[in-house]
């Protein structure tokens, strides 16, 4: 498998660098709210990095952490009125349910910040030895980049002509992002009276940890000084990632992240999503809208990771077409085998092409469009022929991380129901939208919901919605 390394902006090869098991690393949710499709974005398709390389045969080591204290789950969970952990307990948990609606493999190891400050305290007292950070007169502890000679060369720092002793008495004490900030980070935060409860004993006074450091401490604890891969968000690079491989680097000596995989951000509507523009979607709003969960992890692997994806509702409804058409593509190739068929075949067959985009720097859509290529080559298969292919077509599946729809549920459809539903269905064709809101609100009301695609429409039960 080949895949685009942000530091070197080259196609390299995955390989694990021990020569037997895959070890990467992947900046998790910050636990303060329901993460929204922007977000799992990222993470669907880390998920489909990790079941590539395990369908090649490739073992894995997957470790993603939580944040659980930072600026933003104090500042919530004291909105909240509820301590830190019960407030970031019950918001992880969320996550987790979400994950699985998604059809994500949880990670192998999957680490929190609290449970961890030991090990980030280590961490900062090995560079305040080290010359590479300093106490400041409020407790706090910061990173000095002047150290670091190697200091922006993942975001490409030296290419926007920044002078880095121009930080020299430049601090950020934030955990937000600074963009265009160059300026000494902070990696241990005094504790001050807005942090409530949420402080903890350290060499230089009560406090806590800064955000940036808390992956570092913990990518060392599981994956070592060196490792095969790092992956976040194309936001993360700078400064989030850019910091890490500096405290770390300086910290632990290594090679810190052999390769680097970001995930190009998703637009709604073709503009920036956010809350104030009410385009901010969860699992929950897109479910309470009719959409399954597999719908939107369609959606989501439908664009490739390097370019920006724009989010709409009406692909929602494209993706239950597709992954309609794949279900009765897969029931058609399994009608054509025989009971006693026993496959030991383990190539891709008809599939072989979309199972080469995978492995051409995670080409999710190219292997969307060869699975549907190989559905029409495989049409007119029988016996093992057949067979062979449909067991292509479900490692496919598995790589992508998909799950079809069960047959269709149409023969327990009244057939008052569907006469209802295709009057309804030949008044939208007229245009006649007043009339299509009034049967799909009758329909509503007897139980039943519909769904309207390019070509048609589907009829579900309410309950299933």
């Amino acid at each position: 498998m080949r895949l685009f390394d942000t530091l070197s902006r080259t196609d390299r090869d995955l390989r694990p660098t021990d020569g037997s098991t895959y070890r990467f690393y992947c900046c998790g949710p910050t636990v303060y709210g329901p993460a929204h499709i922007g977000n799992f974005r990222t993470f669907v398709l880390q998920d489909v990095l990790r079941r590539t390389l395990e369908t090649s045969g490739t073992r894995t080591l997957h470790v993603r952490n939580i944040t659980d204290v930072d600026d933003k789950t104090i500042r919530d969970s004291q909105k909240a009125g509820q301590s830190l952990t019960a407030f970031t307990t019950g918001w992880t948990e969320k996550f987790h349910a979400d994950c699985e609606k998604l059809g994500l493999l949880p990670p192998h190891i999957e680490p929190g910040a609290v449970e961890h400050i030991p090990q980030q305290i280590a961490m900062i007292q090995t560079l305040v030895e080290k010359g590479n950070a300093y106490a400041s007169d409020d407790g706090s502890v910061y990173f000095k980049i002047s150290s670091f000679p190697g200091y922006g060369r993942l975001s490409r720092l030296d290419q926007r002509e920044l002078d880095i002793g121009k930080t020299q008495n430049t601090r950020s004490n934030s955990d937000e992002y600074e963009k265009d900030s160059l300026s000494d980070f902070v990696l241990w935060k005094g504790r001050k009276p807005e942090d409530g409860d949420n402080f903890w004993p350290s060499p230089w006074g009560e406090g806590r940890p800064g955000w940036h450091l808390e992956c570092s401490a913990m990518i060392r604890e599981y994956l070592g000084d060196s490792f095969d891969l790092h992956s976040g968000g194309v936001d993360l690079v700078f400064p989030h990632h850019e910091n890490e491989i500096a405290q770390s680097e300086c910290a632990c000596g290594g090679h810190f992240a052999a390769h680097w995989f970001h995930i190009t951000h998703l637009l709604v509507d073709g503009g920036k999503m956010s809350k104030s523009l009410g385009n901010l979607y969860t699992l929950e709003d897109l479910a309470a809208r009719g959409h399954s969960a597999m719908e939107v992890r369609y959606v989501l692997i439908g664009a490739h990771y390097r370019k920006p994806l724009n989010f709409t509702l009406d692909s929602l409804s494209a993706a239950r077409e597709a992954l309609a058409k794949l279900a009765k593509g897969a029931r058609h190739l399994a009608s054509k085998i025989d009971p006693d068929t026993r496959l030991t075949s383990a190539d891709f067959g008809p599939f072989q092409a979309a199972w080469d985009s995978l492995n051409d720097d995670l080409n999710t859509p190219g292997a969307l469009g060869g699975m549907f290529t190989g559905l029409r080559e495989a049409a007119n298969l029988t016996g093992s022929q057949a067979a062979a292919a449909l067991a292509g077509f479900n490692r496919l599946l598995r790589a992508l991380g998909l799950t079809l729809p069960q047959e269709s549920t149409a023969a327990a459809i009244p057939d008052t129901i569907r006469a209802l539903a295709e009057t309804r269905w030949q008044a939208r064709l007229a245009k006649n939208w007043a009339e299509s809101d009034i049967l799909r609100a009758e329909l509503a009301a007897q139980g039943w919901l519909v769904k309207d695609g390019k070509d048609g429409y589907t009829l579900e039960p309410a309950a299933n919605g």
